[in-house]
Formats: C-alpha cells, structure tokens, sequence
C-alpha cells in the first residue's frame, strides 16, 4: 500500500461525509416499507443504490476517523 500525505482538514472532511438529509429520509422510508413487505420493484432498487451508498460513505469516514485516531460518533 502507498502512502499520499493530506491535508489534515482534508481527511476530516472526509470522516464528517453522511448522506444528504433528503436521501438518509428516503432511506429511512424505503427500509421501513422493506420491513413491512411494501416495497415495488423500482423501490427495492432505490433501497439497495441508497444502502450501497451509504456503505461506501460509511467506510470512507471510518478509514479517515483511523488515520486520525478517532472513533466514529
């Protein structure tokens, strides 16, 4: 693995990345349909790109909080 120096600000903006507002509301929405047996076809797509979304950004914050010896909130 190589190493690249950053901006100290730069990876800390990376640890504080979280989906929009809109799009954690959304879903919200879709994982409580999910859990109800409600969701479309279209629907279950939009959950699975917003939950993949999510894992990515999720997974980036937690590598930069490392390089920075912290811990998630």
């Amino acid at each position: 693995m190589s190493t690249l120096a950053a901006p100290t600000t730069w990876v800390e903006s990376i640890g504080n990345l979280r989906l929009p507002g809109k799009s954690d509301r959304r879903l919200q929405e879709l994982m409580d349909r999910n859990n109800e047996g409600l969701l479309t076809e279209d629907e279950r797509e939009q959950l699975e790109g917003l939950v993949e979304l999510s894992e990515t950004l999720s997974l980036a914050r937690a590598e930069a909080l490392q390089l920075l010896g912290r811990t998630p909130e």
